[in-house]
């Protein structure tokens, strides 16, 4: 560079330095299910509402019926809380190595926030055939929302397991009620999956916007 002339910044030099200040300036943009993820609490108002009645019913079972029948009851329910823990920690177990299992690219590719009606159908036929009960299911759908899914995938995949799996048909409404009610049934049920999906897509996608509003 000439010392007689004032120093200039090379064009490929400024458009590095201009780039830089971009991404300092404007931070990336997360989806709304890795924003949502990230707010999640771990005491949050479904947790009081669910721990308000516990202890409302608890008081009027111990006032109606007196202490040996509310001993009675809350040993039962210990009973029952750790016959249900280890399914509980298996079923969590299960999605922490989904998480670690799955690629990300390809989860938001498949399902994500730009999937668009396809993911939603994805999210339904994986509902459909995903075996086990809510201890595996819950899980396996937080799992999901961790690695790049969206919300409105994840409720398509939870309303497909409890409203058209298989493992229910198979085992409880063909013996009892035969192959045309099922049949007619999950093709009158197909669609609600897919319309709970697209709800829950419409209503996060409100309430972020609502949110990022200054």
């Amino acid at each position: 560079m000439d010392r007689g002339q004032p120093g200039r910044i090379a064009p490929m030099r400024r458009s590095s330095l201009n780039r830089r200040w971009a991404a300092i300036r404007m931070p990336a943009r997360s989806s709304p299910s890795r924003r949502m993820a990230i707010r999640r609490k771990t005491f949050d108002w479904s947790t009081l509402l669910i721990s308000v009645c516990m202890i409302a019913a608890a008081v009027v079972v111990y006032l109606r019926d007196g202490a040996d029948r509310f001993a009675a009851v809350f040993f039962n329910d210990v009973h029952i809380f750790l016959d249900i823990l280890p399914k509980m920690a298996a079923g969590c177990l299960i999605g922490v190595f989904s998480t670690l299992l799955i690629p990300r690219e390809l989860v938001a590719r498949l399902v994500g926030a730009e999937s668009g009606f396809s993911g939603l159908a994805i999210a339904t036929f994986a509902g459909i055939i995903m075996p086990g009960g809510p201890v595996t299911v819950y899980p396996v759908a937080g799992a999901f929302l961790a690695v790049g899914a969206d919300i409105g995938a994840a409720l398509a995949f939870v309303t497909s397991w409890t409203l058209l799996g298989y493992a229910r048909v198979l085992v409880w409404e063909l013996p009892f009620f035969g192959t045309d009610f099922v049949l007619w049934r999950m093709a009158v049920a197909l669609v609600f999956p897919m319309l709970v999906g697209l709800l829950g897509r419409f209503i996060a996608r409100a309430v972020m916007a609502r949110e990022e509003k200054p």
